[in-house]
């Protein structure tokens, strides 16, 4: 017989407030499925579901081409939260 979880299971914050599309200029949104070298978390980790974790990915990807977002961080200016600094970053 298979053993029960011992982790609670994540709910896809966006199939809650039913959202049907992710804006790739809403970085604030964005910042959640980011961590903090600018990589894109995993669904395990932010609970998305797969529908709204490939709109998360698409946008992402999106706002890291017209340069909203960066594609890496050097290890050295590694911040905490990375949407707040990120006029800093570019420097």
């Amino acid at each position: 017989m298979a053993e029960k979880r011992k982790y609670s299971k994540r709910h896809c914050k966006y199939c809650e407030a039913k959202v049907d599309f992710i804006d790739y200029k809403d970085v604030k949104s964005l910042k959640h499925s980011l961590s903090e070298r600018f990589k894109i978390m995993p669904r395990r980790l932010t609970g998305n579901c797969k529908r709204h974790q490939e709109m998360v990915e698409n946008a992402i990807k999106r706002a890291r081409h017209i340069a909203i977002i960066p594609y890496i961080v050097s290890t050295r200016k590694a911040v905490d939260n990375p949407v707040d600094n990120i006029d800093n970053i570019y420097r």
